[in-house]
């Protein structure tokens, strides 16, 4: 494989050729530049992939955990088997210089510089190098994903705006829908990640399928989305700070604990380091949700609370609890999207999928992890989400946690949620931070690898600004509520609904347009095409017509249902600082009361 002057140049003044061929971390640095290439045709992504899988099946350590996923590999798995087997077990080597693409053949004129001779890598060497940084399991993944999704303590707030058969209508619909975007974001996967160009985040794969506009969308609305959860979190540990000092402890130092020890913990660079950590959080979720459910059902509601968000609500004459089959007739239509947002957020995990796909030894076992954490999350929020719109009605808060009345439970409650949220906390920052330091820091400034020394320096300065800059913007605007409306509306309803099924039309389209003759050439690194254009398109959407309908429908009803979240969200953001003065920002007075 050839590494071209510009995708080497941020190497210079480095150890010595040797050293960073043989150096597994650098060769993954040096393929992630090369994938960037925009230039490089889909059909060398499907070539490579498809090596990739049938290498990964035919490993003597992992044939016993073969699976019906190994059709993965597409109907020409055979041929590519067979093509692995012929020559002794993979690729013949690659020889730096040997072939280039067309599209940059003046390339040639350029002089190689003396620092980058041409080196022989064999075919073993290449490969054990892509993949040393793989290291997580489908059962870390498993942890990961429900430590990422599992977030049921909304779902009573959520039943509570929607009525109870609409919600358990849309929180059924949204998280089938969020499996089958999981099914198709590993079908990509598995159809685009190699060895020789992996894949290393969800714009990655949007770079492969529609080019480095829809690239630059994803990365920016992904460290948007990334943010404003690791901010959302910070309110929420704020409020379980007060409450746990009884609001005697100033807000601001309550939000400003919880970003400190986000500072801390997210020195931890690795997801593969994460993991227990993950499994921990899962355990001591579960237990939270008991114990509420528990004390829902000998205590009432936690009407000072409630109180705070209702400035016209009589603590001392409280109404009934009240549960409607229905949507609620008290409540407006920004209400009823108000709770369809909060059940998009909880199950709005598909954005950091890729991320963790990434960081797979055996990415075809993701759909384990993926289904045993899809099937738990339901159960957890169905059981869990009628059960406190049940016990507590309309008076049913965003953190149910804290909508409970005894002060003892909610200490037990509040301190065992800290922790688990600054666990997920640091997840999403540490795919935040990746996103950033990589699109951003390595893209236009150059900066070293993350796991070279200096990289290892400058990510422990990142870390503190990062929770710093979003410690402000909590402070700023401290509505949970708002802040959980617009992230969903704005980021994890596109990653999760929107942006699969739009990167799966996109990938069909381009796979299914290739004629007979179009053959891709391994050697020369390039593909003839026939014909170009909007007819390529046509024709390869045409090939899975009524699959295709199928996501078109979903991405409509998805960008549809993004301009309701998002009216409601900016609408009740703005009425929250009209009707509760205890929203407003830069107050020592704590949003619990």
């Amino acid at each position: 494989m050839m590494l071209h002057q510009d995708n080497i140049a941020v190497l210079d003044n480095g150890p010595s050729v040797a050293e960073k061929r043989k150096d597994s971390e650098n060769l993954q640095a040096s393929n992630i530049l090369y994938m960037k290439d925009s230039e490089i045709p889909i059909e060398e992504f499907i070539y490579f992939a498809k090596l990739s899988r049938a290498r990964e099946l035919s490993s003597p350590s992992q044939s016993r955990h073969i699976t019906a996923s190994s059709n993965a590999t597409s109907s020409d798995g055979d041929a590519v088997d067979r093509s692995v087997k012929e020559s002794g077990g993979g690729m013949a080597p690659l020889t730096c210089g040997e072939v280039e693409h067309l599209s940059r053949a003046e390339s040639k004129k350029k002089p190689t510089p003396e620092a980058f001779a041409p080196l022989d890598i064999s075919e073993g060497e290449w490969t054990q190098a892509s993949r040393a940084a793989r290291t997580a399991t489908w059962v870390s993944i498993f942890y990961l994903i429900t430590t990422d999704v599992l977030g049921p303590f909304s779902t009573g707030y959520a039943f509570s705006q929607m009525g109870l058969a609409p919600g358990v209508v849309l929180y059924t619909v949204f998280g089938a829908l969020a499996g089958y975007s999981g099914f198709l974001l590993w079908r990509l996967f598995l159809q685009l990640d190699s060895d020789e160009h992996p894949l290393r985040g969800y714009s990655d794969l949007a770079l492969r399928i529609y080019g480095p506009w829809f690239q630059h969308v994803c990365n920016i609305l992904q460290s948007f989305q990334f943010f404003l959860t690791v901010m959302v979190i910070m309110i929420t540990n704020g409020q379980s700070i007060s409450q746990l000092s009884q609001n005697k402890l100033c807000f601001i130092i309550s939000v400003l604990i919880s970003a400190l020890a986000g500072c801390i913990i997210g020195q931890i660079r690795t997801l593969k380091n994460l993991g227990w950590v993950g499994s921990v959080s899962v355990f001591l979720n579960l237990f939270v949700i008991f114990a509420t459910m528990g004390v829902m059902a000998h205590s009432p509601p936690n009407y000072i609370l409630y109180a705070t968000t209702h400035p016209e609500f009589n603590i001392q004459a409280p109404d009934p609890v009240s549960v409607s089959i229905t949507a609620p007739p008290e409540l407006t239509l920004v209400d009823n999207v108000n709770g369809l947002m909060n059940a998009v957020f909880s199950f709005g995990g598909a954005t950091m999928f890729v991320e963790l796909m990434a960081e797979m030894r055996r990415p075809m076992d993701f759909w384990k992890g993926l289904l045993c954490a899809d099937l738990l999350i339901f159960l957890c929020y169905m059981v869990y989400g009628i059960y406190c719109y049940v016990m507590q009605g309309q008076y049913a808060y965003i953190n149910s946690y804290q909508g409970i009345s005894p002060y003892n439970w909610q200490t037990v409650c509040n301190t065992i949620e800290l922790l688990t949220n600054v666990i997920a906390a640091v997840l999403y920052a540490n795919i935040g931070m990746k996103v950033l330091y990589n699109s951003v820091g390595r893209h236009f400034f150059r900066i070293p690898d993350l796991n070279s020394a200096s990289g290892k320096w400058i990510w422990a300065f990142f870390v503190p600004v990062y929770w710093m800059l979003a410690w402000v913007v909590a402070l700023s605007v401290p509505q949970i509520t708002s802040w959980t409306v617009l992230v969903g509306a704005g980021a994890l309803l596109q990653f999760t609904y929107t942006f699969p099924v739009f990167l799966a039309l996109g990938f069909r389209a381009q796979r299914d347009s290739a004629l007979p003759e179009e053959v891709y050439d391994p050697l020369h690194r390039r593909v003839e095409r026939v014909d170009h254009g909007l007819k390529r398109w046509v024709r390869g959407l045409r090939k899975e017509l009524w699959w295709n309908i199928f996501d078109g429908v979903i991405y409509v009803g998805s960008l549809v249902t993004c301009v309701l979240g998002l009216y409601a969200g900016f609408k009740t953001l703005v009425e929250g600082y009209i009707d509760s003065p205890s929203l407003v920002g830069w107050q020592c007075s704590s949003p619990t009361g």
